[in-house]
């Protein structure tokens, strides 16, 4: 069974690259889309998942919560769509509004995340799991922002550490992450 991590940044092409792996892979699918009810574009874009999957494959709504992780069968190929929607919602419901997240906040929503990346790189089946890539940019000015930006990139090192196979996605073109060095060396000076 094997874990595959696809990240980078939004709509660089993460989710067709990982249909296109998951079909490759089996033809029993889920599809685990992040996001939450009651919200109507959230809701446009759930469907919209739907409509882009091959028939056959399940498609669901999921939350932050891991447990739903442990419901798809070890012989179905599980595919999260997102990993940063999860965690977002995760920061937000920690944070709120706040100014600045307090310590029991950043506790709460550290022990969410681990929770929900253990599920995944605990689960018995193949697993393919799109992220994004945070914090490339400007310090985000909410502490929902931030506890976002810092759960994220803690969760993806954490992934792409136990990924049998990671990918950076930009502009639709995929970098294998996996040959990569993970410690930094000084140069050899021939």
């Amino acid at each position: 069974m094997s874990l595959v991590v696809l990240t980078g940044p939004v709509r660089s092409g993460k989710s067709a690259a990982a249909e296109r792996l998951a079909g490759a892979r089996g033809s029993q699918v889920t599809v685990a889309v992040a996001g939450w009810d009651g919200d109507e574009e959230m809701e446009r874009r759930i469907e919209a998942h739907r409509k882009a999957r091959p028939d056959g494959w399940n498609v669901c709504l999921v939350g932050p919560e891991a447990s739903w992780v442990a419901d798809v069968p070890p012989a179905v190929v599980l595919m999260l769509d997102c990993l940063g929607t999860l965690v977002g919602t995760i920061a937000h419901e920690s944070a709120g509004q706040a100014e600045v997240a307090s310590a029991e906040a950043e506790r709460d929503s550290q022990r969410r995340c681990d929770a929900l990346v253990a599920a995944l790189t605990g689960r018995e089946g193949d697993t393919i799991v799109v992220t994004n890539e945070a914090g490339w940019g400007v310090v985000p000015g909410s502490a929902s922002g931030r506890l976002f930006r810092d759960l994220l990139g803690r969760a993806n090192r954490t992934l792409i550490a136990a990924a049998d196979a990671a990918y950076l996605v930009v502009g639709g073109r995929l970098l294998d992450l996996s040959d990569l060095p993970a410690e930094a060396a000084w140069p050899t000076c021939d």
